[in-house]
Order: C-alpha cells, then sequence, then structure tokens
C-alpha cells in the first residue's frame, strides 16, 4: 500500500511539474530572436532579462554564431511602430556597431552614440523617450577599449567645436588618482581607466539628472548598467557590480 501511495505522489509530482513547465516552455517557443519584438514581448520582459539576452547576443557574436535575420522583413515589422528592449549610449567608434556586437536586429535597440558616450540634455532628453515613452527596460552605457575621444580629453586636444565635447570627458580624467606613470595618452592603463570611471559616472549622472529615468530605476522598470567593448577581441564585460537597480537605489538613499 505504501508503494502504490508512492507511485501516485510520484505521478502527482509529474503532473504539476508539466502543468509548471509548459506554459514556460510555450513562452520560449513563441519568442523568435529572428523577428522584431512586439508591445507584448516587450513588456514581458524583465530589465535583468534584457541584460542576460544582450550577453546571449555577444557570445553568439564572439562564437561566431549570428542569427540568422531577414532585416527587410525587420522593416516591414517595426513599420508600424517600435518597441525597443534597450537602449544603448555609446560612442561613435565604427568599430563598435551596437546591433552587431550584440546580434540584435532592426527595432530590439535604441542607439544613441556621441564621442566619448557622455550625457548632456539633448541626450537625456532621448534616453527619457527611449524609456519612459517607448518603454525599453535598459539603458547600457557602454565605453570602449582605445577609445580615441578619452586620448584626446587626455591629452587635452583643441579642435574647433571637438573641444567642448572632449571637456565632458574631464571629470573622468581628474577622477582617476591612482594609476602611475604620466596622465596623457601615451600611457594605456590611464586611459582605460579614464574610460571606465567615464562609464561609472555617465551611469551615476544620468540617474542623478533626470526625475523621469530616476523614477523608472525606484520602480523597478529600468536599470541603468556600464559595459565596456573590447575592440580587440569584440567581448563586452558588463559592470554589473555599479548598475543601478531599484534595490541599490533605495540602499542609497
Amino acid at each position: 500500500m505504501i508503494h502504490h501511495m508512492h507511485h501516485r505522489t510520484t505521478i502527482l509530482f509529474a503532473v504539476l511539474l508539466l502543468l509548471v513547465a509548459a506554459p514556460v516552455a510555450a513562452q520560449e517557443a513563441e519568442r523568435d530572436l529572428t523577428k522584431a519584438l512586439t508591445a507584448e514581448a516587450q513588456a514581458a520582459l524583465t530589465p535583468m532579462e534584457v541584460i542576460q539576452l544582450l550577453k546571449d547576443g555577444n557570445q553568439r557574436f564572439l562564437n561566431g554564431e549570428a542569427l540568422e535575420r531577414n532585416f527587410l522583413g525587420q522593416v516591414r515589422q517595426t513599420a508600424e511602430g517600435q518597441y525597443p528592449m534597450a537602449a544603448i549610449l555609446g560612442c561613435i567608434d565604427s568599430r563598435v556597431p551596437h546591433e552587431i556586437v550584440f546580434d540584435k536586429g532592426v527595432g530590439d535597440v535604441f542607439s544613441a552614440r556621441v564621442a566619448g558616450n557622455f550625457i548632456n540634455t539633448d541626450i537625456l532628453g532621448s534616453l527619457e523617450f527611449a524609456t519612459a515613452v517607448a518603454g525599453s527596460k535598459v539603458i547600457v552605457v557602454l565605453g570602449h577599449t582605445e577609445c580615441g575621444a578619452v586620448k584626446g580629453a587626455c591629452d587635452h586636444v583643441e579642435l574647433g567645436n571637438l573641444t567642448s565635447t572632449l571637456a565632458n570627458i574631464a571629470p573622468a580624467i581628474y577622477a582617476v588618482t591612482d594609476v602611475e606613470g604620466e596622465r596623457t595618452s601615451a600611457n594605456k592603463d590611464f586611459v582605460q581607466a579614464v574610460a571606465h570611471k567615464n562609464v561609472d559616472m555617465t551611469v551615476q549622472n544620468i540617474v542623478n539628472r533626470s526625475p523621469v529615468i530616476r523614477g523608472l530605476v525606484a520602480s523597478g522598470d529600468l536599470i541603468v548598467v556600464g559595459a565596456m567593448h573590447d575592440v580587440a577581441t569584440g567581448e563586452v564585460t558588463f559592470y554589473e557590480d555599479a548598475m543601478i537597480t531599484a534595490e541599490s537605489l533605495s540602499m542609497a538613499e
């Protein structure tokens, strides 16, 4: 009798597992990563899931296993609207094409670019549109190695309007005090330390300077995270220890 009870319990447990797993499996089967995101698919994603999708895409890129996409098909799919999962603020560097390094397609990410990946009022407003209006779940501040803008700022380059552009990186230069050697582009360790600090400071500035974005983070609808792209390998490293979430925001306050 005990044996029969154990057998029935095992069967019942297996059935329950199937009932729980079936909806999850169905959702995964329904999500075709080669198709443009819909409003429903975007709404179903959490910020941490979006970060994982970006990581997964970068890994596929590194492995030479990028998904095959019908880009013209995605153009048609997004003609009536767009529902990107993330907004990426990056440098204008030609070696860091956002959609390619994250293996994403048309309509998957917003892309804001400026030499030195800093923020100003115009870029901040664009990020507010991407998140508060268009529903993106993550803002990624994407720096990169061997950054010409950072090198120019370290060397105090002056050239037309570029002079004021590079001045936005100056706070990161002054904040780096623990790297030995000269504080110029000749010192690769110093340049990379400034690039990293610039990303960290930009992440913080986005939340500090935008009550709209801060509110979305506080409600758990958005995460702001920094990352670094290695132009020699294509690998993107996320700075998750310094990302700003609802939890980290509440602890800071």
